[in-house]
């Protein structure tokens, strides 16, 4: 468990990217949903999903082609362990390697990494991209449609639209 509120205060606080922008703390909410709602029915570690959410863009140094920010996000997260959030190295490992490939497309065989880069890529439609299924797991591409419609509209729709 962490106070999310005073991890949000620190990433925000030191983010140098527009927090209105396409990776910004709006998405950071819609990775959360995906990352939860994915990561419960596949039984990933929420606490990794949950901090990969917060914490997988928070080194961006501009909108576009950032090749090394989940590297430096990784980086970061660790100088925020033991300090803003408690996870052990097992955990840490996972965090670390989820946002380090998360921007490469590939898929992983470990649910909470998986879960991770699913949330993250379900959320390609706030830049215009569908996601596209052989980058997500099972479970993810159940959530394509919805989340989709989320990205682009900006409203949360219902949850028929995922596939059964």
């Amino acid at each position: 468990m962490f106070d999310k509120a005073k991890l949000l205060k620190e990433v925000v606080g030191q983010l140098k990217i527009n927090q209105r922008g396409d990776h910004g703390p709006s998405h950071w909410a819609r990775v959360l949903h995906h990352g939860l709602v994915i990561g419960e029915r596949v039984g990933a570690d929420l606490e990794v999903v949950k901090l990969f959410a917060f914490l997988h863009d928070s080194q961006r140094h501009n909108e576009y082609r950032d090749p090394d920010h989940g590297r430096r996000a990784a980086q970061y997260a660790q100088t925020l362990n033991h300090v803003l959030f408690e996870v052990s190295e097992a955990q840490m490992a996972l965090l670390v390697e989820a946002m380090e490939g998360h921007s490469e497309g590939a898929v992983h065989s470990d649910p909470t990494i998986q879960t991770c880069w699913d949330a993250d890529r379900l959320d390609l439609g706030r830049v215009g991209i569908k996601p596209e299924p052989e980058f997500l797991s099972l479970e993810g591409q159940r959530w394509i449609e919805f989340a989709y419609e989320w990205s682009v509209s900006g409203v949360m729709p219902k949850e028929s639209q995922v596939k059964n």
